[in-house]
């Protein structure tokens, strides 16, 4: 992607100009961002999504009673009546099931990858909404079918209602309003309060981006660290023969601290060690993701990414789903290619050396990769 020239989708503004001037600094509304736009699924196959027991799906109603928050899966008979107003069904992750849901996320490639999470799907009856709120990553709310309005607002004051099942601000000041219709697209920075109605049946499509919390962070990093433990630290046991008898033995001795000190000093003391965790843990693929072994094709011409993998590199390693390779030299290059373009061609594989192609090949049976057009259809 040629990050300087000016998109549609961004309002004529090039990825790197909206990098600048608004990514996690202020709201963008782009009008007919894609036109023409039309809902890459009907009704009907967006309600039997919600009804499958690997996609993460949620059913939100507001009445005279209050807000109603339920988890799916979902049988369709257990959908309020299309006519009822006042009802959203979210249906998370559509591009990890749906091949047109995955090539619309592409779009967005002009963010790393690292931070492009996934595209959900909110369907809505005539004044259907989730109520003001605010969210902690960046989205782009495309307006699919129908109307949606929204009221947006940088307010300081974030404080969530106690009594209700959702994640709704007490106290909502918005500053701006808009109508989108198809095409219509809105950008939101994180923490910006916003709240969207449905006028008439509509659905919306949010682009959103993963935000890892730094404590959340940490804790998946030591844990894969700590996996390699044994192997990196050593199984070397503490030794005290110098130990002199205490009369206070509720103290841990310094020695020991001391141990536990080095103990983890050695565990980072490989320089890529971190780096490979960080790549390991955001490749890892999401929950449900499962993928179907196949053969491997006797000649590969042209190769294709599964929808459902994640690939990234860094200046050592790449990474597909949770491994890691270390890589140097052309074939590290054509790795990279790969993972940057999701797909490699004849001339690209005409330079792979005999370990890539086999590499590759093996990927192909796990089902991470796909020879040609032979990508995992829709219900895959």
């Amino acid at each position: 992607m040629d990050v300087t020239q000016a998109l549609p989708l961004l309002g004529s503004l090039s990825p790197q100009q909206f990098m600048t001037r608004y990514w996690q600094e202020k709201p963008l509304l782009v009008r007919q961002a894609i036109p023409g736009f039309q809902a890459l699924l009907e009704r009907g196959e967006l309600f039997d999504l919600a009804g499958r027991d690997e996609v993460e799906s949620r059913l939100i109603r507001r009445s005279a009673k209050g807000w109603q928050f339920r988890r799916g899966p979902f049988a369709r008979r257990a959908l309020p009546p299309l006519k009822a107003p006042d009802w959203t069904l979210l249906v998370q992750g559509v591009d990890l099931h749906h091949e047109g849901a995955h090539e619309l996320l592409q779009q967005f490639r002009f963010v790393p990858e690292a931070r492009l999470d996934d595209l959900m799907i909110s369907y809505a009856s005539d004044g259907g909404g989730v109520g003001p709120h605010f969210d902690s990553y960046d989205v782009f709310l495309l307006q699919a079918q129908g109307q949606r309005r929204w009221r947006i607002g940088r307010q300081k004051d974030l404080t969530l209602r106690d009594d209700v099942p959702l994640k709704v601000l007490a106290e909502f000041v918005p500053e701006q309003e808009f109508v989108l219709n198809p095409g219509d697209m809105l950008y939101l920075p994180p923490r910006y309060a916003h709240d969207g109605v449905a006028l008439g049946e509509c659905m919306t499509y949010s682009i959103g981006f993963r935000s890892p919390s730094r404590g959340e962070l940490a804790r998946e990093l030591l844990q894969r660290l700590a996996e390699d433990a044994d192997e990196v630290a050593g199984v070397a046991l503490y030794r005290d023969p110098r130990q002199p008898a205490v009369d206070a033995p509720g103290a841990i001795p310094a020695a020991l601290q001391a141990f536990a000190r080095e103990a983890l000093q050695a565990a980072l003391k490989d320089p890529l060690a971190l780096p490979r965790a960080l790549g390991e843990y955001l490749t890892e693929p999401k929950p449900h993701v499962w993928f179907d072994a196949a053969t491997a094709p006797r000649t590969i011409s042209r190769l294709t990414l599964d929808r459902r993998t994640r690939m990234m590199h860094d200046a050592h390693h790449i990474f597909i789903n949770g491994e890691s390779y270390r890589a140097s030299g052309r074939d590290a290059r054509l790795m990279r290619r790969l993972a940057d373009r999701r797909g490699l061609d004849a001339g690209d594989l005409a330079r792979a050396s005999a370990d890539a192609r086999a590499l590759l090949l093996s990927w192909c049976e796990a089902g991470w990769l796909h020879e040609c057009s032979g990508v995992a259809d829709d219900n895959g």
